[in-house]
């Protein structure tokens, strides 16, 4: 027998500070999941991103005549380990905090305190602890030599990593880079003596360890146009990939870090320029309500310093130092893909709208989700999942019949070259090819074979 309505409205157990009791109450965390449920059961906005609302609805429909109540923990459990935190249900959310509506409803964030208890009480996995921490996992790899690299092509290893790690053994792998971006930087007089300059660079753990190129084609853009970008030593991966997870404390120790770093720069009037949009995301909107006591008055300050290198750009395009002539442009049709935690920032899409700026380009954007989400395709439960999520990206990007692909999410242009069989460049690598004359012909993106 089901019970009475379920009021929209926020109960005594909602809280999404874990700085704050109720968070890791797992009592009050139940009524605010009933209340979630009940609401998105009602709404069904969301019903084409990822597969939480599906299975929620599927559940409701097919199982429970509709009553949330009747849901148990199992089935809880995978609503909530389907949500890879794109964060678009919140973006497209008409009854969240950042509307100031009554209901206040955050289910990413809700997802995230589920996620967070129960690391707490049932402790993390080996693959999550593995997945969770790519500055350990770079350093090693650098130290191999590149025998990772190697072994990562040999099933028999994919295979073994599967079944210890739970990464997919199909899953395409970014290469480990024989020299770290903050290595060159050094060697390259980038690193600041002293805090100061106009903006600082956060090159995030995947250019560190994976695709420096990004990073000093960044650095290159920013010089051309007259900026004082700075790089600094001692940063640390921004904390997603423990926290998709639950693992608080390993995002805190990431963010009191990068904090350290950051901050003397931001004190001194630099902007904060983070290249991966997962990354900027996390400095901007979740260091301020994940930290506590003094890191959460500092993640305040630097929040309001974050900002993506094409939004920097693009906001001094009308001063006389803008570099607005480039010496060679991919002529023709772009296919441009917008991240999805680029649009969870709502900053827009600087990086295509300054590739607009080429001559003789028509630029095609694509704003679905390629369901790469941090770690969640590389996953033995995600892998496959991915591709299907991801299926309308890529279709829209071969739709555009464009000889060049461009996003601004490092992670989502490795989705792309497997499934779709193109890997994008980065805005700031397209922007710095153009302003060196390099040349734009067919082919000139990494082909793959669809597998």
């Amino acid at each position: 027998m089901s019970q009475g309505p379920i009021s929209y409205k926020p109960t005594d157990g909602l809280s999404y500070d874990p700085s704050e009791p109720v968070y890791w109450d797992r009592s009050a965390l139940a009524k605010e999941v009933t209340r979630a449920f009940e609401i998105c059961h009602g709404c069904r906005m969301c019903f084409k991103y990822c597969d939480a609302f599906p299975t929620l609805f599927e559940l409701l429909d097919k199982k429970h005549d509709g009553d949330v109540t009747r849901l148990d923990a199992a089935e809880t459990n995978r609503v909530m380990d389907a949500c890879f935190q794109c964060k678009l249900c919140e973006v497209q959310c008409p009854y969240t905090p950042r509307d100031k509506h009554e209901f206040q409803l955050d289910f990413p964030k809700l997802v995230h305190r589920h996620q967070a208890i129960r690391a707490r009480e049932e402790g993390t996995s080996l693959g999550d602890k593995f997945l969770g921490d790519p500055d350990l996992t770079g350093k090693l790899a650098r130290a191999s030599l590149g025998v990772v690299n190697t072994l990562n092509q040999v099933k028999l290893h994919r295979w073994f990593m599967e079944k210890v790690l739970g990464i997919h053994r199909d899953k395409l792998l970014p290469e480990f880079a024989p020299q770290g971006f903050e290595q060159w930087a050094d060697q390259s007089g980038k690193i600041a003596a002293e805090p100061g300059g106009e903006a600082v660079l956060f090159q995030t753990c995947y250019v560190e360890h994976n695709e420096p190129q990004i990073g000093k084609d960044t650095c290159e853009v920013m010089e051309r146009n007259g900026v004082d970008l700075r790089c600094a030593s001692g940063l640390r991966c921004c904390g997603m990939p423990a926290w998709e997870h639950g693992d608080l404390a390993s995002l805190r120790k990431n963010a009191r870090q990068n904090l350290d770093v950051l901050m003397p720069f931001v004190e001194r009037g630099a902007k904060v320029l983070a290249i991966n949009p997962t990354c900027s995301m996390m400095l901007r909107r979740e260091y301020p309500h994940l930290l506590e006591g003094t890191d959460r008055e500092r993640a305040a300050g630097l929040a309001a310093a974050v900002m993506d290198p094409s939004e920097f750009l693009w906001s001094i395009r009308r001063e006389p130092r803008f570099a607005g002539k480039f010496e060679s442009s991919p002529h023709g049709q772009i296919a441009y893909h917008a991240p999805c935690h680029l649009r969870a920032q709502a900053v827009g899409f600087k990086g295509r709208d300054l590739i607009k700026r080429l001559p003789g380009v028509q630029v095609t954007t694509v704003t679905e989700c390629c369901g790469h989400d941090g770690t969640y395709a590389m996953r033995v439960e995600g892998f496959e999942p991915s591709q299907r999520i991801g299926k309308k990206a890529f279709d829209g990007m071969r739709g555009a019949e464009a000889t060049t692909w461009v996003t601004d999410c490092p992670l989502a242009a490795i989705q792309f070259e497997q499934h779709a069989g193109t890997r994008p460049l980065h805005p700031m690598s397209l922007l710095a090819r153009a302003y060196r004359g390099d040349s734009f012909g067919p082919g000139e993106t990494d082909e793959t074979k669809e597998e």
